[in-house]
């Protein structure tokens, strides 16, 4: 879960938000559980289903990008993929 992305995603986050670099899928799931912008959004619970099955090694960690990538979209924080 720790294995690094091909390719790094920006995101703003916090408050006030700051260029935040996520690089792995753990990374990821931690930055949508604790620094999230919003509670609740389709693509954020796809992410963070895929974010646990690539723990569980049933997806691959650039799968968990794509959802990421997707979950930022919905949230208005990508700043580049």
């Amino acid at each position: 879960m720790n294995t690094p992305w091909n390719k790094p995603v920006v995101v703003h986050l916090g408050e006030p938000p700051v260029e935040t670099v996520i690089e792995t899928t753990q990374a990821a799931a931690w930055a949508m559980i604790e620094d999230w912008p919003m509670e609740d959004g389709v693509a954020l619970d796809r992410a963070l289903e895929v974010c646990a099955a690539v723990d569980a090694r049933k997806r691959k960690p650039e799968d968990a990008r794509l959802a990421f990538v997707q979950a930022a979209t919905e949230a208005g924080i990508l700043i580049r993929a």
